[in-house]
């Protein structure tokens, strides 16, 4: 900052304290290393503190600030690490991706203006998340220029990934989104490639400014379900569902995945094993045998999760379908929610591309219907790729 600026906490102290402990930090140190005692002034908005430091070049009013900004920070590195398939019980990374945050809203503090009407939090969003990007790329086995080179080796990584075509067809696509060469386009996506190869397995999603991220670009076609296993559900509900499958069912899990169930923690793509070998591990079986038990071991432990309370279930049937010159021109669905009660039915004209709720399950017309309707979505979405039969499962 500059010298211009002061930073005197008297009559403030860290409410708690590092423990020393020889093992290292622990995450209850690294999630409140900002809280102060006794409690800082109260504002309703966060941006208000950022207003006092601003007018008055003292940075007190900044740790007033992280003090009640804390536990909102720390939901968004945990998020990051959750997409990302990062070990998110490293106290050491957790501290060391927030600490990025907080020194990126301090280079915000040096050019924020309170005047031009922009809440602080709202400006300095973008660069939090930058600053996110840049400790994920540090820690890449690939070399990058810069967090834009970085952003762009990603979003190529997600667009090649979910596009389903062909390497040529994705770099077409990207270089027309995004305004640059095709040479440019397959340049970023040989990176991510190369990357790809030497890191470990992440999920593909978008991040919160809604930008593409993830590198899953190897394109394994398998039912694979380690985002619906950790991303974002509790490890301890996790936990006790896992303890309750059989030895088969956790082992086919683990191995498939390669993630430990019991902390979460995600190994390099290389050590997950295909439906041939877990085949071979459990002697008698075939790949096609060992993917349905895979199937249903997941589905097993989706149902104990829906039961816990922390994941829905729609289970979804087909009962008629309708062609006209060989293509499928209108279908009935059956669907159920959380494996319980009456079924609900939904028509739909593929042709004109709309879809009716003839009946809802369990005859709710607040809860089931937004389930209904996020059926009507996948199956408007799946084209000439109808199932017969699938499960979908949402937080």
């Amino acid at each position: 900052m500059d010298t211009a600026w002061t930073w005197e906490l008297s009559g403030h102290c860290a409410k708690y304290s590092f423990l020393t402990d020889p093992k290292g930090l622990t995450m209850r140190e690294v999630e409140h290393i900002f809280q102060l005692a006794p409690e800082p002034p109260v504002h309703e908005n966060p941006s208000d503190y950022i207003i006092q430091a601003v007018q008055s070049r003292e940075l007190c009013w900044f740790s007033f600030f992280l003090h009640h900004y804390e536990n909102r920070l720390n939901n968004r590195v945990r998020r990051f690490l959750l997409r990302e398939g990062l070990d998110r019980y490293s106290p050491e990374r957790f501290w060391d991706y927030k600490m990025g945050c907080v020194l990126a809203m301090l280079d915000c503090l040096r050019e924020y203006d309170p005047a031009q009407g922009t809440d602080f939090l709202t400006y300095a969003h973008h660069f939090i998340g930058n600053a996110l990007l840049t400790c994920r790329m540090q820690e890449e086995a690939g070399s990058f220029e810069n967090v834009d080179e970085y952003k762009a080796v990603r979003g190529i990584a997600w667009l090649y990934n979910q596009s389903g075509q062909s390497e040529q067809a994705a770099i077409q696509k990207y270089a027309q989104k995004n305004g640059c060469t095709e040479e440019t386009a397959a340049k970023f996506l040989v990176l991510a490639k190369q990357n790809r190869s030497r890191v470990p397995f992440y999920q593909t999603v978008q991040d919160e400014d809604s930008e593409e991220t993830g590198e899953d670009v190897s394109r394994d076609d398998h039912w694979d379900y380690a985002e619906i296993l950790w991303n974002g559900i509790r490890a301890e509900a996790v936990r006790e569902a896992f303890e309750k499958l059989n030895y088969r069912e956790q082992t086919l899990l683990e191995k498939k995945n390669a993630i430990c169930m019991t902390c979460g923690r995600v190994s390099p793509i290389s050590t997950r094993l295909t439906f041939e070998e877990l085949a071979v591990l459990f002697e008698g079986s075939t790949a096609s045998g060992a993917e349905r038990a895979y199937r249903k071991a997941v589905e097993h432990l989706a149902c104990l999760l829906t039961e816990a309370g922390v994941l829905h279930i729609i289970r979804l049937k087909r009962k008629s379908q309708t062609k006209r010159k060989k293509k499928i021109a209108a279908a009935v669905y059956l669907y159920q929610v959380d494996n319980d009660g009456e079924w609900g039915e939904v028509s739909f004209d593929f042709e004109a591309g709309t879809a009716e709720i003839v009946r809802l399950a369990e005859w709710d017309t607040t809860v089931s219907k937004n389930f209904a309707q996020k059926a009507i979505q996948y199956i408007l979405t799946c084209n000439s790729k109808l199932c017969k039969e699938t499960t979908l499962i949402y937080e």
